[in-house]
């Protein structure tokens, strides 16, 4: 569970940071994942949980020291939508910077609900992405605003580590979530919604952990 962060200059910006020179790289826990329409979980004490729809890139073959986009590509299996939840107190708000504490509270990756073959997906830096809270639009941009492209993120990460068949990679969100200021953190009871153009859009709904 690889993720890029502030992977849109807007998002960023709404972040209160400058955009990043390089690919921001954190990690979440493998037990974060659910299904398409699984509940996610408020976690406890949380008041601060936001959403992030995020193209997911699944590894099909090992990524290691890569030489060019299209060495990246050959790495890519597929794609699928993917839900970065986030607690940003959590993440942001405890010493030192916690991003991992604030991504890897349990289900905070909702994925699906199509898992799409990577020959299937023409231009995957021409996809649309939007997300929706209780019907209400928060977040609509599109691939094409990605600051690191999605073969440009393989090749970067293939320099540190090894990818793996069967890694996902978030590519980072767009801007529109409620660190923004903009809009009220999730709670209980909230229906959250996240959609890739021609990968499927999901349903969830929060509880309480």
């Amino acid at each position: 569970m690889l993720c890029i962060g502030q992977n849109y200059a807007a998002h960023a910006a709404e972040s209160g940071a400058a955009p990043p020179t390089e690919p921001i790289l954190f990690h979440k826990s493998p037990n974060t994942v659910v299904g398409p329409h699984d509940e996610v979980l408020i976690p406890r004490g949380s008041t601060h949980t936001d959403w992030e729809v995020e193209l997911g890139v699944v590894i099909g073959r090992p990524a290691r020291y890569l030489e060019s986009p299209a060495q990246a590509r050959d790495c890519i299996a597929g794609y699928l939508t993917s839900n970065d939840v986030s607690e940003r107190d959590f993440q942001l708000g405890r010493p030192g910077g916690q991003w991992a504490k604030g991504k890897s509270c349990e289900t905070f990756n909702p994925l699906g609900p199509w898992f799409v073959p990577a020959c299937e997906v023409t231009d995957p830096q021409a996809l649309a992405l939007r997300s929706w809270v209780n019907g209400d639009p928060r977040q609509d941009s599109k691939t094409a605003d990605m600051i690191f492209p999605v073969t440009e993120i393989i090749l970067h990460l293939s320099r540190f580590l090894v990818l793996e068949p069967g890694d996902l990679v978030n590519t980072g969100t767009p801007e529109g979530v409620a660190l923004s200021g903009r809009f009220g953190y999730l709670r209980p009871g909230d229906v959250l919604e996240a959609e890739v153009a021609g990968l499927g859009r999901q349903r969830t709904v929060c509880g309480q952990a």
